[in-house]
């Protein structure tokens, strides 16, 4: 197996601060070593530059490109917004996937296409919850999501486009990832579902029924999360690092009442990482 192509670049980029962004499970639990402001505002500033590295080196005029969801694909957004204002890039047409996306192209001034009316996604980035080193294996889908999103479209946009890249910092890029699987299950039987889940992972992973607001219990509250597609979202949490991304996603997908996860693998891409050593460039474009 080729190795995969590692370049190390730096890109300089003043800025004053950036708010930290909580992950979904930390909002829910409250984390015992909590990280300081100014690693929150170093972290913030190692994604500026990530997001202008995946701007100025994937996106040419004239392309479609998938806008992923979370903070730094909303510091890409901004950037994108401003190379076209500046007249820098022309002609580009973007096709959000989130709510909150669309919601951040629209003020950055980029022309807007609803998924699948385009017939062909030239380039697509995304944030990654973790990224998985040596397979790139990612997952996504753990922040907290807003009425009409949608997992699944989200998942298809990042694997049907021509080119993609995903962002994380370099925390998240690691051999053992840790944290939470979002898993789409039907409505009807979840709790059979998530049983069966629970017993696949028993001593590994608790498995909890994600609530649209507030906080819950195992079984979601009083208001458990419904997506637009119908289906309640199970976070399968990892109570120690995960051995195989690859293998935990193939197990779940022969669970009966699965509908689909926020695994994504097997698919070419680059790993854009955030690191205080400037930006790392990882594809496996060699390895598929």
């Amino acid at each position: 197996m080729t190795m995969a192509f590692l370049h190390l670049s730096v890109v300089g980029w003043n800025i004053s601060s950036f708010p930290c962004q909580k992950s979904y499970l930390r909002r829910r639990r409250k984390h015992p070593f909590a990280k300081p402001a100014v690693s929150c505002i170093l972290e913030g500033t190692h994604l500026v530059e990530a997001a202008r590295h995946t701007v100025d080196t994937y996106v040419k005029s004239g392309m479609v490109v998938g806008l992923g969801s979370g903070r730094a694909s909303c510091l890409v957004i901004e950037y994108l917004g401003r190379q076209l204002r500046e007249g820098k890039l022309t002609d580009i047409l973007g096709i959000p996937m989130s709510v909150s996306s669309a919601s951040e192209a629209a003020k950055a001034g980029i022309p807007l296409d609803q998924y699948p009316n385009s017939l062909q996604i030239d380039f697509a980035f995304d944030d990654a919850d973790v990224i998985e080193e040596g397979t790139l294996t990612a997952v996504i889908g753990r922040r907290k999501l807003e009425g009409g999103e949608s997992i699944i479209q989200e998942k298809h946009i990042v694997k049907v486009a021509s080119k993609l890249a995903f962002i994380t910092s370099a925390k998240q890029y690691t051999k053992n990832p840790d944290g939470s699987i979002p898993v789409l299950v039907n409505t009807g039987n979840w709790m059979e579902t998530a049983e069966e889940i629970d017993d696949l992972f028993l001593g590994d992973a608790e498995v909890w029924r994600r609530p649209a607001w507030g906080y819950a219990g195992p079984t979601g509250g009083d208001f458990p999360l419904v997506t637009r597609e119908g289906h309640n979202v199970l976070d399968l949490i990892f109570t120690s690092p995960i051995q195989n991304l690859i293998q935990v996603a193939e197990s779940l997908d022969e669970i009966d009442g699965v509908v689909d996860h926020g695994v994504v693998s097997g698919v070419p891409c680059t790993a854009i990482i955030a690191s205080e050593d400037g930006v790392q460039i990882v594809d496996n474009l060699f390895q598929l």
